[in-house]
C-alpha cells in the first residue's frame, strides 16, 4: 500500500511513474486490485476534464487488405466473410458526418482498409474531408494505414487535424501476430503526422494472446510517441481469422489494464475501442470512474457498436457531460 501511495502521490504531484515502477505496479494487481483501481480514479479525476471524449468512424473502404494482421477481418490472407468494397461514395460519408454531427459527436473519422491510400482515392478522400471541414461542427481524423508525410499533409490540407494509427500490441509481441509490415513502421507514420502538427490516436488490442506484461509494455511503448488519445480495443475473434479461437478476457483483464495504462498515462484520452459491447454495463461504469474518458460510439468497423443514445445515459451516469 505504501508503494502504491508513493506512486499515485508523485504523479498527482505531476511526476511519472519509471517503466520498472510500471512493472512492479502490475505485479500488485492481484493483492492490491481494488486499492489500484481507486488511485487510478483519483488520478483520472485530477487530470481530465469532465467532458467524454466522443467519437465516431465509418469503415470507409473494406476488405482486401495485403497485410497478414492475425486478428483483421479486413486482410486478404483471411477466409472471412466481410464485403469488400472500394472508397465509399461522397453521399454516403455525409450523410454518415451529418449524422453524428447531429447526435452531438465530437470526431468524425474515416477509416480504410489496406496498407496505406494512395493516389486518386486519398484525392478523393481529401475533397470528402474538405467538404466536411467547410460544413464544420465536428472535428476532422483518418485512419489510413502507413502514410508519408506527403499524404498526411493533403490530409491537413483538407481540414484533418487528428490521425489515428495503432501499434496494436507490445513490440515483443508485434512480430507474432504480424510480419508484413513492423511497429517502426508505424512509428515512422506517427512522427510524420505530429511534424505536420496533427494530434495523435494511437492504442492497441488487447486478449490476443499477450501477457500481462506486455501490455504494460504496450503502453510504454505508446508513451514514447506521445499520443493525445489511446484507444483500448478489446479482440472480438472474427471466424476466419488466425484468432477466431482466442479466450475472452475476463472483465478484470480490462480493468486492469485500464488502470495501468492511467498510471502510465495520467493526462492521455484512454478511448473505449472495439469490444466494448463485450463487457457488462456495470463494468463499463467502472471502467470510466477507473480511467476510459473517451470512446468510439455507434458501430464498428466490421462488428456492431452500440446505441449513442445507449452511449449517453452510460456516460452521463459516469460523471462525464457527452
Amino acid at each position: 500500500m505504501e508503494i502504491l501511495e508513493n506512486l499515485k502521490n508523485r504523479i498527482l504531484a505531476g511526476g511519472e511513474i519509471s517503466a520498472r515502477e510500471a512493472y512492479e505496479l502490475a505485479d500488485l494487481l492481484d493483492s492490491n486490485r481494488e486499492n489500484i483501481y481507486e488511485s487510478a480514479a483519483e488520478i483520472t479525476k485530477r487530470f481530465c476534464l469532465p467532458v467524454f471524449d466522443s467519437c465516431s468512424i465509418i469503415n470507409a473502404r473494406s476488405g482486401k487488405c495485403p497485410e497478414n494482421c492475425k486478428w483483421c477481418a479486413q486482410s486478404a490472407h483471411h477466409a472471412t466473410k466481410i464485403e469488400p468494397y472500394p472508397l465509399i461514395s461522397r453521399e454516403e460519408c455525409m450523410k454518415v458526418a451529418d449524422l453524428n454531427r447531429s447526435q452531438g459527436v465530437r470526431r468524425f473519422s474515416l477509416v480504410t482498409s489496406g496498407r496505406a491510400m494512395h493516389g486518386r482515392e486519398l484525392e478523393k478522400a481529401c475533397s470528402y474531408y474538405a467538404e466536411l471541414n467547410d460544413k464544420g461542427g465536428i472535428s476532422l481524423c483518418a485512419s489510413m494505414g502507413l502514410l508519408s508525410k506527403e499524404e498526411l499533409l493533403r490530409l491537413w490540407e483538407s481540414g484533418v487535424r487528428r490521425y489515428h494509427c495503432n501499434l496494436e500490441t507490445a513490440p515483443s509481441y508485434f512480430g507474432e501476430m504480424c510480419t508484413t509490415h513492423t511497429i517502426e513502421d508505424k512509428i515512422k507514420t506517427i512522427l510524420a503526422a505530429k511534424e505536420i502538427g496533427m494530434e495523435v490516436c494511437s492504442g492497441g488490442i488487447i486478449g490476443m494472446g499477450e501477457t500481462r506484461k506486455q501490455r504494460v509494455e504496450l503502453a510504454l511503448e505508446l508513451r514514447r510517441i506521445e499520443p493525445h488519445s489511446i484507444p483500448i480495443n478489446i479482440l472480438c475473434p472474427i471466424k476466419g481469422t488466425p484468432l477466431e479461437d482466442s479466450k475472452k478476457l475476463s472483465d478484470e483483464d480490462v480493468l486492469d489494464t485500464i488502470a495501468i495504462f492511467r498510471f502510465i498515462h495520467p493526462h492521455t484520452t484512454l478511448r473505449f475501442a472495439g469490444g466494448r459491447a463485450s463487457l457488462s454495463r456495470e463494468t463499463q461504469l467502472k471502467a470510466i470512474k477507473i480511467g476510459m474518458n473517451g470512446g468510439i460510439v455507434g458501430d464498428m468497423l466490421t462488428t456492431l457498436g452500440s446505441n449513442v443514445d445507449q452511449d449517453k445515459k452510460l456516460v452521463r451516469e459516469g460523471g462525464y457531460e457527452f
